[in-house]
């Protein structure tokens, strides 16, 4: 009974801290699951520009979808002469308005991520939310609408790679 009560006070303390005003890098920082998106972040010199006013939507990959890339990927992205293309990689999932499950429009719809020269497609249906990045592949939204003092995060499982226009049709 006393483990279930102290289980019960930590959840509600974690739900207490998520709840109280924080910026999506604190959101990210305090989540394990974020770990290699806040080292790359931080890797690439963006976690001020993250914890400012805003709005920003970010599609936040879990460490699972960092782990999927190729071997060595992640590794040579985080070098230091490597800076100016994981800031390009990092740039391509955040969004300069804040943009709620609910503002995503039913269908496939393009998108302009802070890597201006790129685009997203979302596709928003009754199965969810897609976002078909450069590569063709597709991650899915798994965790929506993660309210944060400069905008929302929404979780996602796949690392989105800028290259081609996605097809949006």
């Amino acid at each position: 009974m006393k483990t279930t009560f102290k289980a019960a006070i930590a959840a509600l303390a974690l739900t207490t801290t998520a709840a109280q005003a924080s910026t999506i890098v604190e959101i990210a920082a305090a989540d394990e699951r974020f770990s290699t998106l806040v080292a790359a972040v931080g890797a690439a010199g963006l976690a001020d520009a993250l914890s400012g006013p805003g709005p920003f939507t970010v599609y936040a990959p879990i460490n699972d979808a960092f782990a999927a890339l190729p071997d060595g990927t992640v590794e040579t992205l985080l070098k230091p002469e490597n800076k100016d293309q994981l800031t390009n990689v990092l740039l391509y999932h955040v969004d300069d308005r804040k943009l709620s499950a609910d503002m995503i429009p039913t269908g496939s719809t393009y998108f302009k991520p802070m890597l201006t020269s790129e685009r997203l497609c979302i596709t928003a249906n009754g199965e969810g939310v897609k976002i078909a990045d450069g590569s063709g592949e597709m991650a899915n939204v798994v965790i929506a609408d993660i309210q944060a003092d400069n905008g929302v995060i929404h979780v996602i499982d796949k690392v989105l790679l800028p290259g081609n226009r996605p097809d949006c049709h």
